[in-house]
């Protein structure tokens, strides 16, 4: 059986910096051909306009496809499905596919929509990005502009017009895999401590937080996640059944990108053959825990195999497997870590030595 195209679903509320985002991870695509599907709604079409003037070879305007029929969520049968069909039959198709949710969009029903028969077996949710407006949420508002979303809202008549900001902002964090709190320059520092903590707090068990400015992530902290959240639609449950929407341009505070990745950090661990490859991915996951780190990859020299032993972690969840012989390589292990800057590299070290 082919291997299935990973999709990343991006959500967040108006002005959160989604289009930012994404507009990043074309940039440092470093040649993987993405495919967007933007959730438009209205006539202004203002987010594919700016991803479409990227330039990006590894995502041309033909791979752009805009839904303006309303909120993604409510239109699932009649606009979404057709579209990824259309998209997954094409004779070039994506490494991976991208779609931003309006901003006041359910990813539940999103999400549920990928183990429709037309589509199961060819794609698979890889991860959901929740983008937050760090300086929104701090100051109670979750959404930089209230009176925007709430006319936008108005909008589109399948939506509720009644529930509150803060509800809806909690099926969001419900259904994330991972939570961007982004606009980081604009909080104090103990102001983003203290909101990364209470949102690591609400969310699911493994679900990573990170802090950006202008959506300025690795590419391989965003994509790759492979969590396959269509089959796990019971941990991510809505918490009110309620549709919404909006159409967003990304009301971000800056006009281009002026903010690196110095806020990361990667570094690589080389240790000797292990003898228990089960206890060392254990290991592994509690060292991950521990240390808050987001992504850890690399192969492991296992005493009396000899193939070597594939591993990647994203946050606490550890896949192993045997994927070729070292050959004339040296049999050691080699491990590459990745954080937010500040990492205790040598404690790190230590841990997974010991």
């Amino acid at each position: 059986m082919a291997q299935k195209i990973p999709a990343t679903i991006v959500t967040g509320f108006l002005g959160s910096g989604k289009t930012t985002l994404i507009r990043h991870i074309l940039q440092n695509a470093n040649g993987k051909r993405i495919a967007l599907i933007i959730n438009e709604f209205g006539d202004l079409g203002v987010d594919g306009d700016i991803l479409k003037g990227c330039g990006e070879e590894t995502c041309t305007e033909d791979d752009i496809m805009e839904l303006s029929n309303g909120c993604i969520c409510c239109t699932v049968a009649e606009d979404f499905v057709p579209t990824m069909e259309k998209l997954l039959a094409r004779e070039n198709a994506p490494d991976h596919i991208v779609i931003e949710t309006s901003g006041l969009a359910l990813p539940q029903p999103l999400v549920r929509a990928f183990n429709w028969p037309a589509i199961a077996t060819k794609v698979t949710v890889d991860g959901v990005v929740t983008v937050v407006d760090g300086r929104a949420v701090v100051d109670g508002q979750f959404a930089h502009n209230i009176a925007a979303v709430d006319a936008q809202r108005k909008q589109d008549e399948n939506l509720d017009h009644e529930t509150p900001l803060s509800e809806l902002f909690e099926d969001q964090i419900a259904c994330a895999d991972m939570i961007v709190v982004n606009k980081a320059d604009l909080l104090s520092a103990e102001e983003i401590d203290a909101l990364v903590g209470k949102l690591r707090s609400e969310s699911r068990d493994g679900v990573q937080v990170v802090k950006s400015t202008l959506g300025a992530l690795p590419v391989d902290v965003l994509l790759g996640q492979g969590v396959g959240a269509e089959a796990d639609l019971s941990a991510r449950h809505e918490i009110h059944h309620h549709h919404h929407h909006h159409d967003e341009d990304d009301d971000d505070h800056h006009d281009e990108h002026t903010h690196g990745h110095d806020e990361f950090e990667s570094f690589i661990v080389t240790l000797n053959e292990i003898t228990d490859h089960a206890g060392f991915a254990q290991k592994v996951s509690d060292v991950i825990r521990t240390h808050n780190i987001l992504r850890l990859k690399g192969f492991v020299a296992v005493q009396g195999k000899p193939m070597r032993l594939t591993l990647q972690a994203v946050g606490p969840r550890v896949d192993t497997y045997f994927d070729q012989p070292f050959g004339e390589q040296k049999r050691e292990t080699k491990l590459v870590v990745i954080g937010e800057a500040g990492l205790d590299q040598d404690a790190i070290r230590a841990a997974l030595s010991a």
